[in-house]
């Protein structure tokens, strides 16, 4: 039996009876049409998940009885920040998606030279709301406990400066320096800068070196924006975090 696993951002706890937000019981009656007394997990995004049973389902409503905690060890004990330059379409949806399932700490989306994506304050809102959306269905999806934070942009200098006590790098492919070079600080933090479609300018670079971030190479070829993440994720879960 397929057990669905939702995200319910309230506060859970055993042995409590709690009405289904609208959301959950669109998905769960009504996509999945499931009945009273399906299984399912639910979470909060505060770490761990609870198993559940849905009850009292009803034409427009329904509950979940709440059952025993499950604390979840799938964290990485190394904390990535992503600062992603804003990009077109779907793009930046995958990106956040696939950093989330790859094991990202936080997101924090940028304002660049080169950005072409250009939003007023009304629409750039709609856009955060969307974005911790799919941060939220990533994490709902991959298991975990916890729900990465996508931040509001910020202008790349204004986040550059501000990233203190971190490993920093600059994902640049001019860059000769591999990042297996580097050692990881005992506090495991690390900030990752990733440009544009059309790339960082030689004074964001140059800037952000003098912010303390290390341009780095993960290969020979060009990664585009919404690939450059999931790889460097990989790549530093394999060499520091919990990908073996």
């Amino acid at each position: 039996m397929r057990i669905p696993r939702i995200f319910i951002d309230i506060e859970l706890s055993e042995n409590a009876t709690i009405a289904l937000p609208d959301t959950s019981f669109q998905h769960l009656c009504k996509v999945l049409r499931l009945k009273s007394g399906h299984p399912i997990r639910v979470f909060n995004g505060l770490g761990g998940q609870f198993h559940a049973t849905l009850c009292d389902v009803e034409k427009r409503t329904a509950s979940i009885a709440i059952g025993a905690f499950e604390a979840l060890n799938n964290e990485s004990a190394v904390k990535v920040t992503i600062g992603q330059t804003l990009s077109r379409g779907e793009r930046m949806d995958y990106a956040i998606q696939k950093s989330v399932e790859a094991g990202v700490f936080a997101i924090q989306p940028l304002l660049s030279e080169r950005c072409e994506v250009k939003l007023e304050d009304k629409r750039m809102q709609k856009r955060l709301s969307h974005w911790q959306q799919v941060a939220t269905s990533a994490a709902e999806q991959c298991g975990r406990g916890i729900v990465p934070i996508v931040h509001p942009p910020l202008e790349l200098t204004e986040w550059v400066g501000d990233c203190n006590d971190m490993l920093k790098f600059t994902l640049h492919h001019h860059s000769a320096k591999p990042i297996k070079q580097f050692d990881l600080p005992t506090h495991k933090h690390i900030a990752l800068l990733i440009g544009p479609e059309g790339g960082l300018t030689e004074n964001e670079v140059q800037h952000s070196e003098k912010q303390g971030f290390n341009p780095i190479t993960l290969g020979p070829r060009v990664l585009r924006t919404e690939t450059a993440p999931v790889v460097a994720l990989s790549v530093i879960q394999t060499l520091w975090g919990d990908i073996h």
